[in-house]
């Protein structure tokens, strides 16, 4: 029998505009609270979840606030890249980005697939 992921990426590319970005975290955080090393790859509009204030005040019902969702997860180890090309073309630097957050090319999310880690997309 193959053994069990024990690493899991979440690509979003939903934003803030679509309850799907909170579910993802809900399901990143759990995967934290289950065992998982869990990294998220936020592509498209989704690089706009991690903009500096950009979700303050957003809750999906009966979710947790997409803030504290987002925080959870960085507090706890996850990592969370944001895609290079994707904040190039919003314009964004760095210092437009809340911390905690890397600006990163797909080849660090593959990384973490080629060496077993389960994926999950939103």
């Amino acid at each position: 029998m193959a053994e069990t992921p024990k690493e899991l990426v979440v690509v979003i590319t939903r934003g803030a505009d679509h309850e799907l970005s909170s579910v993802a975290f809900t399901i990143a955080n759990g995967g934290m609270t289950a065992g998982l090393k869990v990294s998220i790859f936020l592509t498209s509009a989704a690089v706009d979840l991690v903009r500096k204030r950009a979700v303050e005040g957003l809750v999906v019902h009966p979710l947790e606030p997409l803030q504290a969702l987002i925080k959870d997860f960085l507090a706890r180890g996850g990592q969370l890249w944001a895609c290079t090309p994707c904040v190039k073309a919003r314009g964004y630097e760095q210092s437009d980005l809340i911390d905690g957050v890397e600006i990163a090319g797909s080849s660090a999310m593959h990384e973490r697939i080629l060496a077993g880690a389960a994926t999950l997309s939103f």
